[in-house]
């Protein structure tokens, strides 16, 4: 009854929002309504559908290499995506990838009847941090096979605490729970739940996958030259104000930046910090990107691919509520550095482990630090190999999860 009732307290506030012109809460509600048209206009009813679910774009990253896979290899499924975010759901609406793109309407049980009596799903996949009891529930009692991808599990979580036994129950719907490591599995099992995997996070197979995807950017190439090049990723303004310091005092060095939020007021902000020569890539020619020392990444979809011309990469976000992706940097095998706030990232701890990547705290310890790996070509490579082969080296969560959910197939 208080999950029901906090369910239906945040469906009436995301309307009531959305009617103050929250632009967040308005898709929110207009994707919702759109559901049921969807699909009703989509559906195969004679098709059967793999459904995965995804709370927003960081989770859809890692499903993707799943989702991929089984449409390559089981081609008698058809693939449902849901989000339950905009923040997802916006950027990816298109995907190709599945056949139907959707949100998840609100885990009421009207809408879990009619959700599941409309799929009829023959299997589920919710990624990471999506527990939504009605829905796990109703699948359970129907007998849909459901997996938990890339989840991890931490002591501060609710199905931890003595006052939620009974919610933890959720987590025994699962079939499988595929866990990114040991300790997620010994936490389960002191709250009886065995059926557990330690397959890994299937991040690293994402970031295989656009690694092996990436394309070449020829004004990218013009503006590095044979310069020493550090790619500031998913910057904000903490993060800005340290590395701009840093290059507007070493000549020797060039910096592309690539913003977290890309508006005309940030952008501006960026170019009133510089001290030397810089260009914005949607107004760059061969001519001008050559007379830059700075090159300001003002659209979407190129980071991944611009870290290739990088000797070190700079992730944005540790001085803020914590930092970026990582892995797309590491895995073109050069150096990471980020700020204080990485410490909840279980792929930020283990690059510095490995010596792949540095935290710091301040201008004085970036500029120490790149001093270091700039002046130490020993360093830098060492370094550099470090991330690669950590990003390498924890690669195959897909293969394991498709193994044990396929297994007459990948016998």
């Amino acid at each position: 009854m208080v999950y029901n009732l906090a369910i239906l307290i945040y469906d009436l506030l995301a309307h009531v929002a959305a009617l103050f012109g929250n632009k967040k809460a308005r898709l929110l509600v207009r994707g919702h309504r759109a559901v049921w048209a969807t699909l009703s206009e989509r559906l195969d009813p004679a098709a059967r559908y793999i459904w995965f679910h995804a709370a927003s774009l960081g989770e859809f990253e890692q499903g993707r290499p799943l989702m991929e896979r089984i449409r390559a290899e089981h081609p008698e499924y058809k693939l449902l995506l849901t989000f339950f975010s905009p923040s997802g759901y916006e950027v990816r609406k298109g995907y190709e990838g599945a056949d139907i793109v959707c949100y998840l309407p609100f885990d009421r049980p009207p809408h879990v009847r009619r959700f599941l009596r409309t799929v009829r799903p023959a299997m589920a996949f919710f990624i990471k941090y999506e527990f939504w009891k009605n829905y796990l529930d109703a699948l359970h009692r129907h007998g849909v096979p459901t997996y938990s991808v890339s989840s991890i599990f931490r002591p501060n979580q609710v199905f931890f605490k003595p006052y939620s036994r009974n919610y933890s129950r959720v987590l025994g719907n699962f079939e499988r729970l595929f866990v990114q490591n040991d300790d997620s599995r010994r936490l389960l099992s002191t709250i009886g739940i065995d059926r557990v995997t330690v397959v890994g996070d299937t991040r690293f197979d994402r970031v295989l996958q656009i690694y092996e995807a990436r394309r070449p950017l020829p004004l990218v190439e013009a503006f590095k030259g044979e310069t020493t090049t550090l790619v500031a990723g998913s910057s904000w303004a903490p993060d800005e104000d340290l590395f701009i310091e840093y290059f507007n005092t070493h000549p020797q060095l060039k910096l592309i930046i690539a913003p977290h939020v890309i508006g005309e007021a940030h952008l501006t902000e960026i170019l009133s910090k510089l001290r030397r020569p810089a260009v914005r890539y949607t107004e760059a020619t061969e001519d001008s990107v050559r007379a830059a020392d700075c090159l300001i990444v003002d659209c979407f979809g190129l980071l991944s691919s611009i870290y290739r011309y990088g000797e070190l990469a700079y992730i944005g976000g540790g001085f803020g509520v914590g930092i970026h992706n990582t892995l797309e940097a590491a895995v073109y095998g050069i150096p990471v550095i980020f700020g204080p706030n990485h410490t909840r990232f279980r792929e930020a701890t283990g690059l510095i482990a490995a010596g792949g990547a540095f935290a710091i705290t301040g201008q004085a310890d970036l500029t120490t630090l790149i001093d270091r790996l700039t002046t130490d070509p020993a360093l830098l490579s060492h370094a550099g190999h470090s991330a690669g082969q950590y990003v390498a080296g924890h690669a195959g969560a897909t293969d394991r999860v498709m193994s044990a959910v396929f297994p007459s197939a990948n016998s």
